[in-house]
Protein backbone atom coordinates (compact mmCIF):
# COMPACT_ATOMS: atom_id res chain seq x y z
CA UNK A 1 0.00 0.00 0.00
CA UNK A 2 2.86 2.37 0.68
CA UNK A 3 4.12 2.20 -2.78
CA UNK A 4 0.99 2.98 -4.79
CA UNK A 5 -0.38 5.88 -6.19
CA UNK A 6 -1.94 8.52 -3.78
CA UNK A 7 -3.79 10.28 -6.18
CA UNK A 8 -7.39 8.77 -7.64
CA UNK A 9 -8.05 7.82 -10.75
CA UNK A 10 -11.20 7.32 -12.04
CA UNK A 11 -11.53 5.00 -15.60
CA UNK A 12 -14.88 6.02 -18.32
CA UNK A 13 -15.50 3.14 -20.13
CA UNK A 14 -17.72 3.49 -23.24
CA UNK A 15 -20.28 0.13 -23.55
CA UNK A 16 -22.57 -0.58 -26.25
CA UNK A 17 -23.28 -4.17 -27.17
CA UNK A 18 -19.46 -5.16 -26.04
CA UNK A 19 -20.35 -7.70 -24.24
CA UNK A 20 -17.47 -10.18 -26.09
CA UNK A 21 -14.66 -7.82 -25.37
CA UNK A 22 -15.57 -6.23 -22.14
CA UNK A 23 -14.53 -9.05 -19.79
CA UNK A 24 -11.32 -9.12 -20.80
CA UNK A 25 -10.74 -4.84 -20.68
CA UNK A 26 -12.40 -4.83 -17.21
CA UNK A 27 -9.67 -7.39 -15.76
CA UNK A 28 -6.98 -5.87 -17.06
CA UNK A 29 -7.77 -2.48 -16.00
CA UNK A 30 -8.94 -3.33 -12.91
CA UNK A 31 -5.41 -5.68 -12.30
CA UNK A 32 -3.21 -2.63 -13.50
CA UNK A 33 -5.40 -0.08 -10.97
CA UNK A 34 -5.52 -2.33 -8.37
CA UNK A 35 -1.45 -3.25 -8.42
CA UNK A 36 -0.66 0.82 -8.68
CA UNK A 37 -2.93 3.06 -6.83
CA UNK A 38 -5.22 3.09 -3.37
CA UNK A 39 -8.37 4.45 -4.47
CA UNK A 40 -10.09 4.51 -8.16
CA UNK A 41 -12.98 3.98 -9.74
CA UNK A 42 -14.39 2.69 -12.53
CA UNK A 43 -17.27 4.04 -14.52
CA UNK A 44 -19.07 2.06 -16.88
CA UNK A 45 -21.56 4.15 -19.26
CA UNK A 46 -24.40 1.94 -20.63
CA UNK A 47 -25.31 3.47 -23.81
CA UNK A 48 -28.57 1.22 -23.93
CA UNK A 49 -26.98 -2.01 -25.07
CA UNK A 50 -28.89 -4.83 -26.48
CA UNK A 51 -26.65 -7.96 -25.30
CA UNK A 52 -25.78 -8.77 -21.99
CA UNK A 53 -23.02 -6.19 -21.84
CA UNK A 54 -24.54 -5.06 -18.50
CA UNK A 55 -25.03 -7.89 -17.26
CA UNK A 56 -21.03 -8.51 -17.78
CA UNK A 57 -20.40 -5.49 -15.75
CA UNK A 58 -22.61 -6.55 -12.99
CA UNK A 59 -21.21 -10.11 -13.00
CA UNK A 60 -17.35 -8.21 -12.93
CA UNK A 61 -18.40 -5.98 -10.06
CA UNK A 62 -19.58 -9.13 -7.92
CA UNK A 63 -16.02 -10.40 -8.04
CA UNK A 64 -13.67 -7.83 -8.06
CA UNK A 65 -12.86 -6.45 -4.46
CA UNK A 66 -11.42 -3.43 -3.33
CA UNK A 67 -12.87 -1.55 -6.17
CA UNK A 68 -15.73 1.20 -7.20
CA UNK A 69 -18.02 0.03 -10.18
CA UNK A 70 -20.67 2.23 -11.54
CA UNK A 71 -22.98 1.94 -14.61
CA UNK A 72 -24.40 4.62 -15.51
CA UNK A 73 -27.13 4.02 -17.88
CA UNK A 74 -28.10 6.14 -20.90
CA UNK A 75 -32.08 6.71 -21.35
CA UNK A 76 -31.73 6.20 -24.93
CA UNK A 77 -28.72 5.62 -27.34
CA UNK A 78 -26.87 8.81 -27.89
CA UNK A 79 -23.62 7.95 -29.18
CA UNK A 80 -19.83 7.70 -27.90
CA UNK A 81 -19.76 11.94 -27.85
CA UNK A 82 -22.47 12.33 -25.30
CA UNK A 83 -22.32 9.28 -23.45
CA UNK A 84 -18.54 9.94 -22.26
CA UNK A 85 -19.47 13.40 -21.71
CA UNK A 86 -21.99 11.96 -19.34
CA UNK A 87 -19.16 9.84 -17.78
CA UNK A 88 -16.78 12.25 -17.16
CA UNK A 89 -18.86 14.28 -15.71
CA UNK A 90 -19.59 11.71 -12.85
CA UNK A 91 -16.01 10.58 -12.34
CA UNK A 92 -14.34 12.27 -9.26
CA UNK A 93 -10.65 11.37 -9.91
CA UNK A 94 -7.84 13.59 -10.19
CA UNK A 95 -7.07 11.87 -13.35
CA UNK A 96 -9.77 10.63 -15.58
CA UNK A 97 -9.02 7.52 -17.85
CA UNK A 98 -11.09 7.55 -21.10
CA UNK A 99 -11.54 4.67 -22.82
CA UNK A 100 -14.39 4.77 -25.65
CA UNK A 101 -13.28 1.95 -27.61
CA UNK A 102 -13.62 -1.26 -26.25
CA UNK A 103 -12.47 -3.46 -28.74
CA UNK A 104 -9.16 -1.41 -29.43
CA UNK A 105 -6.25 -4.06 -28.22
CA UNK A 106 -3.26 -2.30 -26.66
CA UNK A 107 -0.10 -2.94 -24.23
CA UNK A 108 -1.18 -3.47 -20.61
CA UNK A 109 1.97 -1.48 -19.94
CA UNK A 110 0.51 1.44 -21.70
CA UNK A 111 -1.50 2.59 -19.11
CA UNK A 112 0.58 3.54 -16.34
CA UNK A 113 3.08 4.69 -18.52
CA UNK A 114 0.49 7.36 -20.15
CA UNK A 115 -0.23 8.02 -16.60
CA UNK A 116 3.30 8.70 -15.35
CA UNK A 117 3.98 10.89 -18.64
CA UNK A 118 0.58 12.82 -17.12
CA UNK A 119 2.96 13.48 -14.14
CA UNK A 120 5.87 15.32 -16.17
CA UNK A 121 3.47 18.09 -16.65
CA UNK A 122 0.95 17.08 -19.20
CA UNK A 123 -2.69 17.50 -18.76
CA UNK A 124 -3.55 15.61 -21.81
CA UNK A 125 -2.11 12.46 -22.46
CA UNK A 126 -3.68 10.07 -25.44
CA UNK A 127 -2.36 6.15 -26.56
CA UNK A 128 -2.12 5.85 -29.99
CA UNK A 129 -1.87 2.93 -32.61
CA UNK A 130 1.16 3.64 -35.06
CA UNK A 131 -2.01 3.96 -37.82
CA UNK A 132 -5.57 4.06 -37.77
CA UNK A 133 -7.55 0.60 -38.61
CA UNK A 134 -9.79 2.14 -41.33
CA UNK A 135 -9.05 3.92 -44.21
CA UNK A 136 -11.98 6.31 -43.64
CA UNK A 137 -9.98 6.97 -40.07
CA UNK A 138 -7.77 8.34 -41.95
CA UNK A 139 -8.95 9.81 -44.68
CA UNK A 140 -10.89 11.65 -42.05
CA UNK A 141 -7.44 13.09 -39.93
CA UNK A 142 -5.64 13.94 -42.78
CA UNK A 143 -8.83 16.16 -44.09
CA UNK A 144 -9.42 17.75 -40.14
CA UNK A 145 -5.62 18.21 -39.88
CA UNK A 146 -5.11 20.20 -42.78
CA UNK A 147 -8.42 22.18 -42.03
CA UNK A 148 -7.54 22.89 -38.96
CA UNK A 149 -4.27 25.09 -38.92
CA UNK A 150 -2.81 25.70 -35.60
CA UNK A 151 -4.29 23.03 -33.52
CA UNK A 152 -2.38 19.74 -32.24
CA UNK A 153 -2.95 17.66 -35.07
CA UNK A 154 -5.48 14.37 -34.25
CA UNK A 155 -5.10 10.93 -34.98
CA UNK A 156 -7.02 7.78 -33.85
CA UNK A 157 -6.17 6.85 -30.63
CA UNK A 158 -7.21 3.72 -28.21
CA UNK A 159 -7.60 5.77 -24.84
CA UNK A 160 -6.42 8.79 -23.05
CA UNK A 161 -6.06 9.90 -19.77
CA UNK A 162 -6.90 14.15 -18.45
CA UNK A 163 -6.04 16.36 -15.73
CA UNK A 164 -8.86 17.41 -13.18
CA UNK A 165 -7.06 20.67 -14.61
CA UNK A 166 -8.12 19.83 -18.34
CA UNK A 167 -11.34 18.76 -17.82
CA UNK A 168 -12.47 22.15 -15.67
CA UNK A 169 -10.82 24.11 -18.74
CA UNK A 170 -12.40 22.02 -21.17
CA UNK A 171 -15.93 22.73 -19.36
CA UNK A 172 -15.03 26.49 -18.60
CA UNK A 173 -14.42 26.62 -22.66
CA UNK A 174 -18.04 25.64 -24.02
CA UNK A 175 -21.05 24.51 -22.51
CA UNK A 176 -21.03 21.24 -24.59
CA UNK A 177 -18.54 19.39 -25.90
CA UNK A 178 -19.52 17.60 -29.42
CA UNK A 179 -15.93 16.13 -30.06
CA UNK A 180 -13.82 15.72 -27.14
CA UNK A 181 -10.63 15.09 -29.02
CA UNK A 182 -11.01 18.36 -30.98
CA UNK A 183 -11.83 20.42 -28.25
CA UNK A 184 -8.82 18.73 -26.09
CA UNK A 185 -6.61 19.86 -28.82
CA UNK A 186 -7.53 23.33 -28.80
CA UNK A 187 -7.62 23.59 -24.80
CA UNK A 188 -4.38 25.19 -24.86
CA UNK A 189 -2.92 22.57 -22.22
CA UNK A 190 0.00 20.50 -22.98
CA UNK A 191 -0.88 17.16 -24.91
CA UNK A 192 1.56 14.44 -25.73
CA UNK A 193 0.67 11.30 -27.27
CA UNK A 194 2.43 7.68 -26.85
CA UNK A 195 2.73 5.58 -29.67
CA UNK A 196 2.73 1.98 -29.81
CA UNK A 197 3.06 -0.60 -32.09
CA UNK A 198 -0.82 -2.36 -32.78
CA UNK A 199 -0.93 -6.02 -32.39
CA UNK A 200 -4.19 -6.98 -33.58
CA UNK A 201 -7.29 -5.13 -35.22
CA UNK A 202 -10.21 -4.14 -33.11
CA UNK A 203 -13.68 -5.83 -33.41
CA UNK A 204 -16.17 -3.97 -35.91
CA UNK A 205 -18.59 -1.30 -34.81
CA UNK A 206 -22.36 -1.44 -35.55
CA UNK A 207 -24.26 0.09 -38.08
CA UNK A 208 -25.49 2.70 -35.64
CA UNK A 209 -22.66 3.35 -33.90
CA UNK A 210 -20.92 3.85 -37.42
CA UNK A 211 -23.72 6.35 -38.46
CA UNK A 212 -23.08 8.30 -35.67
CA UNK A 213 -19.42 8.47 -35.32
CA UNK A 214 -19.63 9.62 -39.59
CA UNK A 215 -22.54 12.37 -38.19
CA UNK A 216 -19.83 13.36 -35.44
CA UNK A 217 -16.84 13.29 -38.21
CA UNK A 218 -19.08 15.17 -40.64
CA UNK A 219 -20.30 17.43 -38.10
CA UNK A 220 -16.21 18.30 -36.43
CA UNK A 221 -15.22 19.58 -39.72
CA UNK A 222 -17.87 22.09 -39.67
CA UNK A 223 -17.49 22.96 -35.67
CA UNK A 224 -13.36 23.01 -35.57
CA UNK A 225 -12.20 23.98 -39.04
CA UNK A 226 -13.00 26.30 -41.03
CA UNK A 227 -14.01 24.13 -44.12
CA UNK A 228 -16.91 24.78 -44.63
CA UNK A 229 -16.16 28.44 -45.17
CA UNK A 230 -13.95 27.34 -47.43
CA UNK A 231 -16.18 25.24 -49.61
CA UNK A 232 -18.85 28.02 -49.75
CA UNK A 233 -16.87 31.02 -50.09
CA UNK A 234 -14.99 29.08 -53.31
CA UNK A 235 -18.15 27.96 -54.45
CA UNK A 236 -20.07 31.66 -54.19
CA UNK A 237 -17.10 32.78 -55.74
CA UNK A 238 -16.95 30.41 -58.83
CA UNK A 239 -20.75 31.42 -58.96
CA UNK A 240 -19.96 35.30 -58.83
CA UNK A 241 -17.15 34.86 -61.82
CA UNK A 242 -20.13 32.75 -63.56
CA UNK A 243 -22.49 35.77 -63.22
CA UNK A 244 -19.66 38.17 -64.39
CA UNK A 245 -19.15 36.18 -67.19
CA UNK A 246 -22.69 36.38 -68.14
CA UNK A 247 -22.79 40.04 -67.70
CA UNK A 248 -20.28 40.69 -70.09
CA UNK A 249 -21.02 38.06 -73.17
CA UNK A 250 -24.28 39.98 -72.77
CA UNK A 251 -23.03 43.03 -73.36
CA UNK A 252 -21.11 42.03 -76.27
CA UNK A 253 -23.77 40.36 -78.05
CA UNK A 254 -25.83 43.19 -77.50
CA UNK A 255 -22.79 45.54 -79.06
CA UNK A 256 -22.04 42.80 -82.00
CA UNK A 257 -25.89 41.11 -82.83
CA UNK A 258 -29.15 42.54 -82.46
CA UNK A 259 -30.69 40.34 -79.47
CA UNK A 260 -34.55 40.20 -79.12
CA UNK A 261 -35.57 43.04 -77.63
CA UNK A 262 -35.02 43.15 -73.98
CA UNK A 263 -32.78 39.97 -74.38
CA UNK A 264 -29.96 42.43 -72.92
CA UNK A 265 -32.23 44.09 -70.28
CA UNK A 266 -33.36 40.60 -68.80
CA UNK A 267 -30.14 38.88 -69.00
CA UNK A 268 -28.16 42.06 -66.85
CA UNK A 269 -30.83 42.04 -64.38
CA UNK A 270 -30.62 38.23 -63.83
CA UNK A 271 -27.03 38.74 -63.46
CA UNK A 272 -26.79 41.41 -60.94
CA UNK A 273 -29.29 39.82 -58.70
CA UNK A 274 -27.62 36.49 -59.07
CA UNK A 275 -24.26 38.01 -58.23
CA UNK A 276 -26.21 39.98 -55.10
CA UNK A 277 -27.41 36.65 -53.77
CA UNK A 278 -23.98 34.80 -53.99
CA UNK A 279 -22.60 38.12 -52.07
CA UNK A 280 -25.63 37.32 -49.53
CA UNK A 281 -24.58 33.92 -49.40
CA UNK A 282 -20.92 34.66 -48.46
CA UNK A 283 -21.36 37.25 -45.77
CA UNK A 284 -23.84 34.84 -44.24
CA UNK A 285 -21.90 32.04 -44.55
CA UNK A 286 -19.08 34.05 -42.78
CA UNK A 287 -21.64 35.18 -39.61
CA UNK A 288 -22.35 31.57 -39.20
CA UNK A 289 -18.82 30.83 -39.08
CA UNK A 290 -18.44 33.49 -36.20
CA UNK A 291 -21.33 32.20 -34.24
CA UNK A 292 -20.09 28.23 -34.02
CA UNK A 293 -16.94 29.39 -32.91
CA UNK A 294 -18.45 31.84 -30.05
CA UNK A 295 -20.84 29.33 -28.88
CA UNK A 296 -22.20 25.44 -29.05
CA UNK A 297 -25.53 24.66 -28.15
CA UNK A 298 -26.27 23.22 -24.55
CA UNK A 299 -25.72 19.30 -23.99
CA UNK A 300 -28.57 17.10 -24.84
CA UNK A 301 -27.47 13.72 -22.78
CA UNK A 302 -30.23 12.08 -20.70
CA UNK A 303 -29.42 10.18 -17.71
CA UNK A 304 -32.11 7.92 -16.42
CA UNK A 305 -30.01 6.97 -13.44
CA UNK A 306 -26.93 5.53 -11.57
CA UNK A 307 -26.44 1.74 -10.66
CA UNK A 308 -23.85 1.72 -8.03
CA UNK A 309 -22.87 -2.33 -7.91
CA UNK A 310 -20.10 -2.12 -6.10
Amino acid sequence: MENKEKNFVSAVIYVYNHEKALPGLLNRINGILAENFEHYEIICVDDRSTDGSVKMIQKFAGKVEGASVSILHMSYYQGVELAMNAGVDLAIGDFVFEFDKVDEEFPGELLMEVYRTSLTGFDIVSAAPNRAERWTSRLFYWIYNRAAAGRAPLRSEAFRILSRRAINRVHAMCQSIPYRKAVYASCGLRTETLVYEQRSRGGGISGEERANRRDMAFNSLILFTNLGYKLSGALAGLMMALVIFIGIYTVVIFISAKPVEGWTTTMLFLALAFFGVFAIFAMIMKYLTILIDLVFTKQRYVIEGIEKVK
